[in-house]
């Protein structure tokens, strides 16, 4: 049995939201959350909101107990990417790629 949370359209580069899932893939919920909450970087505040839905998630519509929960899968998948131009010398323009992420998070019952 699984339970899952995903978060679209977060405004966060998904190359730099893979670090952060690496990090948690595979560890129990508490050692995860516990490594999150202390990393200091803007993909960690994220995906521990995401981790805290889908273990809510396990327990409320599964009835999972919370105490044999890991994070089998953590990812972070390319969402939309808004276009922008900057003006540059000679009327040329530099094009800049805001990049936005679905991130999903999968946790299981360890036996």
């Amino acid at each position: 049995m699984e339970a899952r949370a995903v978060a679209k359209y977060i405004r966060i580069s998904p190359r730099k939201m893979k670090f952060v899932c690496d990090m948690v893939r595979g560890k129990h919920v508490d050692e995860a959350l516990a490594i999150l909450k202390f990393h200091p970087s803007k993909g960690a505040k994220i995906l521990e909101k995401v981790v805290k839905s889908a273990v809510a998630n396990a327990e409320n519509n599964f009835d999972m107990d919370r105490d044999k929960l890991y994070v089998s899968n953590a990812y972070a998948n390319q969402g939309p990417t808004l276009k922008r131009w900057r003006p540059r010398a000679k009327g040329a323009a530099y094009k800049i790629l805001k990049r936005s992420s679905h991130v999903g998070v999968v946790v299981k019952e360890r036996d």
